[in-house]
């Protein structure tokens, strides 16, 4: 661990020059079930590597989401300090920060490759910052989805006109775009969809991908689970840190941290690419649920609606505009590469 932290740039030495042994004992309070695959078990993964990799110097409890604080109470926990750590996403802070759901998931947006790519090395994380400062935080990437599904439905969805007023649990932008073409988003914590979905208080849910929708039981629930996920495409999941905390900390743990969330942030995509179409395959030939595509309509309505949503969010706050902008310029470049790559390759290889 020590070698790994090293080669990624962890300087282990305090800011006097000479290794710390002060102990800090910090709590993280998550938007997840303890526990659940992925998500919940990416975040305790992230507290086990600090605790371990500063030989217990940096100690993290994580508690579930509902053990300290509610799910979506989390970035106003770890502002306050009744935690120095937060594992949550950026999209459940919108009517906090305009700003917030650019550095999650966008529509039609980034995808996990192009998100990392804006955000490490595009300016994506430096406006990231300048956003969360205001409140007292600092966040850090930490953990990754890919390309998720659209979503569960109890009802086939054979054009536009099937998804008026039907009532979605969708988060972020991706709900401000559902409700423009006369769907309702409703927004829950990942422990209330199933009995929400089951009972009917809801019509449809997306949650994340086949791999955590088949450990919540969501095919019990609705047996049409629809591609591709245009709300998030490329879901980056943050680990927030207070700011008064964090500057409490010497630089040499600071690095730990820093050096942690990035590895927990590819191993989260790793176990996603790994395992959703293993999960996908037991959905389909176990359960019996029906994979279906979008129908065109349906998708160019979408696109079009999230056009203006990003918009009208960039025209309403500076920061969502220097994000949007940024974003956008980079998805151009990485889009121009990518053609001569990565599609390029998927091409030939067939």
């Amino acid at each position: 661990m020590a070698t790994g932290l090293a080669a990624c740039g962890a300087q282990p030495q305090a800011q006097g020059g000479a290794a710390s042994t002060e102990r800090f004992q910090w709590k993280m309070v998550t938007s997840w079930p303890t526990n659940f695959p992925g998500l919940g078990t990416g975040a305790a993964k992230l507290a086990e590597m600090i605790t371990a990799a500063t030989g217990g110097r940096l100690a993290v409890k994580v508690y579930g989401a509902g053990e300290l604080v509610p799910a979506f109470e989390v970035f106003d926990a770890v502002g306050r300090g009744t935690a120095e750590m937060g594992h949550s996403a950026a999209y459940y802070w919108k009517g906090k920060a305009a700003a917030a759901p650019f550095f999650c998931a966008v529509p039609f947006g980034l995808n996990a490759q192009e998100m990392n790519g804006w955000l490490y090395e595009g300016g994506g994380l430096e406006l990231w910052r300048e956003l969360y400062a205001r409140f007292g935080l600092v966040p850090f990437p930490a953990g990754n989805t890919g390309v998720q599904m659209a979503g569960w439905f109890r009802k086939p969805i054979n054009g536009l006109a099937d998804l008026q007023g039907l009532k979605m649990r969708i988060p972020g932008l991706g709900g401000e775009v559902m409700s423009r073409i006369g769907a309702t988003p409703v927004n829950l914590p990942g422990a209330e969809i199933f009995s929400s979905l089951q009972s009917g208080a809801i019509d449809a849910a997306e949650w994340v991908g086949p791999y955590n929708d088949l450990a919540f039981g969501l095919h019990r629930a609705a047996k049409f689970c629809y591609y591709p996920g245009w709300q998030e495409p490329g879901p980056t999941l943050e680990c927030m840190v207070n700011q008064a905390a964090w500057e409490t900390l010497p630089k040499d743990l600071q690095d730990i941290v820093a050096t942690c969330c990035r590895a927990v942030n590819e191993a989260m995509l790793a176990e996603f690419t790994a395992r959703n179409q293993q999960a996908l395959d037991v959905l389909v030939r176990e359960h019996g649920v029906e994979l279906r595509q979008l129908p065109d309509d349906v998708l160019l309505a979408l696109r079009k609606a999230s056009d203006k949503v990003l918009e009208e969010a960039a025209a309403a706050d500076p920061l969502a505009r220097k994000a949007l902008e940024s974003m956008r310029a980079f998805r151009a470049q990485a889009k121009a590469w990518h053609a001569v790559s990565e599609e390029a390759y998927y091409a030939t290889r067939g």
